[in-house]
């Protein structure tokens, strides 16, 4: 009976530990997106998940391996905007005003959590690593939306810094968080803008 009864509470017991593993994620992510990551320490993340500091080190060794968690939980609950449909539309100005829709619209709801990162980027290591995937995104973005222009030379450079300066965080939140744009406003300047540099 005892060896029937085994398995079974194995299967409890993993089932236990990853429920504490996510209540300790789901808690860094809650913190990184208030406080910031520079702000939290693994004590706050313990304390918010209500387990021991003892039981967070069992799960997570260090800060990186918890910021390394954090960032793919939050990740998956804030997906990117498609490339892929923004490669479907042939006309430049169509795609880029599309793309601006749709990742001002992925700002406004990860606006917290971005502003954090930003601010904490250069004074915590393991948020520059776990970062690179938003880079990687974001440079990829750039190059879909730069297909089909024309512009050359000096005009290509500029048109390019406009594109980037479109799709950065930071000019999103310029607009419309310190200036009080709509978005459709933000997005109405920012594809004004780079049509300009292109003609």
């Amino acid at each position: 009976m005892s060896d029937q009864k085994r398995p079974y509470r194995l299967h409890v017991r993993a089932e236990q530990q990853a429920r504490t593993r996510r209540r300790i994620t789901e808690s860094a992510v809650a913190l990184h997106g208030s406080l910031g990551p520079a702000r939290t320490s693994m004590s706050d993340v313990a304390a918010h998940a209500g387990v021991q500091r003892s039981t967070l080190y069992r799960h997570f060794a260090d800060e990186e391996a918890l910021f390394a968690a954090c960032s793919s939980h939050w990740a998956t609950q804030h997906p990117f905007p498609r490339l892929e449909a923004w490669e479907a539309i042939q006309d430049p100005d169509e795609r880029l005003q599309l793309a601006l829709e749709e990742l001002y619209a992925y700002y406004e709801g990860a606006a917290s959590m971005l502003a954090n990162i930003h601010r904490d980027m250069d004074l915590v290591v393991a948020v520059r690593r776990n970062f690179a995937p938003f880079q990687a995104y974001m440079a990829a973005a750039c190059e879909v939306l730069l297909r089909a222009r024309s512009a050359r030379g000096r005009a290509a450079h500029t048109t390019r810094a406009a594109v980037g300066h479109a799709l950065a965080f930071t000019t999103w939140r310029s607009l419309v968080e310190e200036q009080g744009c709509s978005r459709a406003q933000a997005v109405a300047l920012m594809c004004a803008l780079v049509s300009g540099q292109v003609s």
